[in-house]
């Protein structure tokens, strides 16, 4: 189990990573917003990559018996949102990332690229 957020989102981040999802950015969301602690911001090149992408996340998290809240856009894989709560992962295809700038939406946020 994770002790923090923090911890959440660098795991979720990880799982990520394992699809070879692209630009992994750990959105501080603390200090701008009530509602959630984190966003984990990545991109994928295809919805079929956007989905591995989020399955890889759902079933990592499902090992350490964490389910998500919600889950949107699956489907079209356009955009995937997990929502766990504390942290809430987001999953683009490049154009819709480009089209939705999260980054630049939640400016406030202090944004940390992800390392593996």
């Amino acid at each position: 189990m994770f002790q923090t957020s923090e911890e959440l989102a660098k795991a979720i981040a990880a799982a990520a990573g394992t699809k070879k999802a692209q630009d992994i950015v750990l959105m501080r969301m603390s200090e701008v917003t009530l509602t959630t602690d984190y966003f984990v911001v990545c991109s994928g090149n295809t919805s079929t990559q956007t989905r591995a992408i989020a399955d890889a996340i759902e079933e990592e998290l499902l090992k350490e018996g964490i389910e998500f809240n919600h889950k949107e856009g699956y489907r079209e894989g356009e955009w995937v949102l997990l929502d766990y709560g504390d942290v809430v992962a987001h999953v683009f295809t490049r154009d819709s990332r480009e089209y939705y700038a999260l980054e630049q939406l939640w400016g406030d946020a202090e944004l940390t690229p992800y390392e593996d």
